[in-house]
This record gives C-alpha cells, structure tokens and sequence, in this order.
C-alpha cells in the first residue's frame, strides 16, 4: 500500500465530512487507506463516519487522549508505506497526494513534506514554513520580530528546504515516522509537530516544503485563542526547549514569565461578525453568466473589489472540483472583503471560516 492517512478528529463533524469527501477525491487513483481517530467528541462524528464513509477505519477513544498519542494510534495500525498526518478540518485536492507523492520520490533522505496552507479565505498561514524555535528566535519572535521565526525568504508558492512543518498537513515514509518514535507523547497539544519535525532533521533527514499545491486549514476549529491555549502552547514549547537544548537559566525564566503573563493576558477573540449584503451560488452549470464573471475577475484582477466586497460565494462541490473552489479562494484578491463558503457534493450543510483565528459557520439545511 502507498499511502495512509490518518486524521485525529475532535468535536467537527461538519468539517471532517467535508475533509473525508476531498480525501476520497484525492485518493481515487492511489493504492491508499484513510484512518479516522476519534478522541471521544460529544458530537455524532463517528456516526457519520460509520453511516457515510464505510471504508474508513475508524478508531473509538473513550477519553480525549490529546493529538500526540491520537495519532500514534493511527500510525499503529497503518499500513502505508507513506503516512499523511492530517487536520479534520482542512481541504485537499484531487492532485495533492499524487503531487507529493511524486515530489516525494525524487528526494534523497526526505524527511516531513509539507504543502502550502490558507485559511478559509485564501490567506497564506505562515506556519507553513518555520524555522527550527531556538531559545533566541522565541524569544525574537516574543518581542514580535517573526522574521527568525518563519521562512519569508522561500515564497509562499516556491519549493525548498525547511527546518519545521506544521502537524495540520505532514507527509512522511512511515519507516521514518517511527525510526523517530512518532508523536512524543509528553506532549498533550501544540509543540508535537514542532518536536517531531526536529527529531527527523537530527536523524539526518531533510524536511522541505512544496507550495505547488494548496490545502486549505480553517485551523480556528482546533486552535481557540484562549487561556487554556496559551498555557498549553507556551507549555509545550517548555517541554522542547528542555528536552532539546541546554539549561539556561535566564531563558527558563522568560519562559515562564510568557507563560505566566500568556495565561493571565490572553483574551478569546471578539468576533464581529456583518451580514454580507450579497450571497451567489458558484457552480460549473448553474449560474453560468455570475461564473465566468467570477472566473474572468480571478484572471485578469481589474476591479473585483468592487464586484466582490461584502460578497459571499457558496462554493457548489457538486459541480465545482475542490482543487477549482482552492484556486477561486487562493487566488481572492488582497485587501477584497468578500468571503467564501463550501457546499460538499451530496450533503445538506455548507460551511466556511471568515479567519483562522476563530470557529467557522455551519449552516445546514433540509
């Protein structure tokens, strides 16, 4: 078998049936297997899986035993000589796994590959591509300098190496997966991709990163900016730098400032949400003339802001390919105000994300 994908879901029904939808999609021509691990959501995500997607495997936890340990259990029963370690709320095209894979088997010692990420309205999440977080670029990166953090200088569409991936989308031979121990399970949330991304890089392999392909991550479905998330973020990075660097006994104590003034000072993200003024269906057949409307602003750019802000297109999946609704959001132009929403082929729901920094919409329908 060439590929495995194991996804750890928790609590996103509506975004894991569209992800399993796109996976499926993806994997059409590929000798491949999708594992679902579920950390005990209290919604019905396992009866869908079960109803919906009969080939999935799919694994039960009583309790919710964190992202590390998750998706070790997956790997435990995985079969692939590739492993994709993959968000439940995130978005592929039909040509990404095929388009990894070939990259895939042009490289010498590869370690993680990794994929360009945007948000559910085509902004670019940097955490793409990061350096490796040395005690000084934290700390940089704490007084806002993220230049040492992240990677600008390779594009957010270029092909290169790279230290650090991000666990949302990590595609790795499942020999090297566990020839570093997989996931280290001293870590509950946050720091697990960081670390293990590191662990390949010191067995002497290489990471790169691919932008060639797009996947979209709502991300604010797993990552809430709250207190409980600043205290396990910042935890977790205490757990890297200790494992990984020497003791420093000035830096330990920044970290625990951050850490202390990170619980006390986060705040959730107040969200002001505006109707939008102007709703289209997009679709291949239906609505042809607002379609190729679309398709020609998305070209050529002239005066679509005044065409699209305020503006919220439902992407039709029944007529639309996932790979076409990600080239219509990647490429919204700069500073535009419209903002997009999915309709899964087959499905009495759409969905969409206005920022990556909160909980996307779920609007079902019968």
């Amino acid at each position: 078998m060439k590929l495995s994908v194991v996804i750890l879901n928790y609590n996103v029904r509506y975004f894991l049936e569209l992800c399993l939808k796109s996976v499926e999609a993806a994997l059409v021509a590929i000798d491949s297997e999708i594992i679902v691990v579920d950390n005990h959501s209290a919604d019905d995500s396992c009866a869908m899986v079960k109803q919906l997607f009969p080939k999935v495997k799919l694994l039960e936890n009583k309790e919710n035993l964190g992202f590390s340990k998750g998706n070790n259990q997956g790997v435990a029963i995985a079969k692939g000589e590739y492993l994709c370690i993959l968000n439940p709320d995130t978005v592929v095209a039909e040509d990404t796994f095929t388009s990894l894979l070939h990259f895939a088997e042009t490289q010498n010692k590869l370690g993680i590959l990794g994929c360009k990420l945007i948000d559910g309205q085509g902004q670019f999440l940097s955490e793409s591509k990061r350096h490796v977080p040395t005690p000084w670029v934290s700390v940089k990166k704490m007084l806002g300098f993220t230049a040492a953090y992240y990677v600008p200088e390779l594009d957010a569409d270029g092909v290169g190496e790279i230290e650090i991936l991000v666990g949302a989308f990590m595609l790795l031979k499942r020999a090297v997966y566990n020839e570093v121990g997989g996931f280290d399970e001293a870590y509950f949330m946050y720091g697990d991709d960081i670390d293990l991304s590191y662990k390949t890089l010191k067995q002497g392999y290489q990471n790169s990163y691919f932008g060639k392909t797009t996947v979209i991550h709502y991300k604010g479905e797993s990552t809430l900016k709250d207190k409980v998330y600043a205290k396990r973020f910042y935890g977790a990075m205490q757990i890297f730098y200790k494992k990984h660097f020497k003791a420093n006994p000035i830096f330990n104590i920044m970290v625990w400032i951050g850490i202390r003034l990170a619980s006390v000072m986060q705040k959730p993200e107040i969200v002001h949400k505006s109707v939008p003024k102007q709703r289209f269906f997009i679709s291949e057949e239906k609505n042809e003339a607002l379609q190729n409307r679309l398709g020609q602003a998305l070209e050529v750019r002239k005066s679509l802001e005044s065409y699209l802000d305020d503006s919220e297109f439902i992407l039709n999946n029944n007529d639309l390919s996932f790979k076409r609704i990600i080239e219509i959001i990647d490429h919204k132009p700069k500073n535009c105000s419209a903002r997009f929403k999915i309709l899964p082929k087959n499905s009495n729901f759409i969905l969409g994300s206005d920022s990556s920094k909160y909980q996307g919409e779920v609007i079902t329908f019968h």
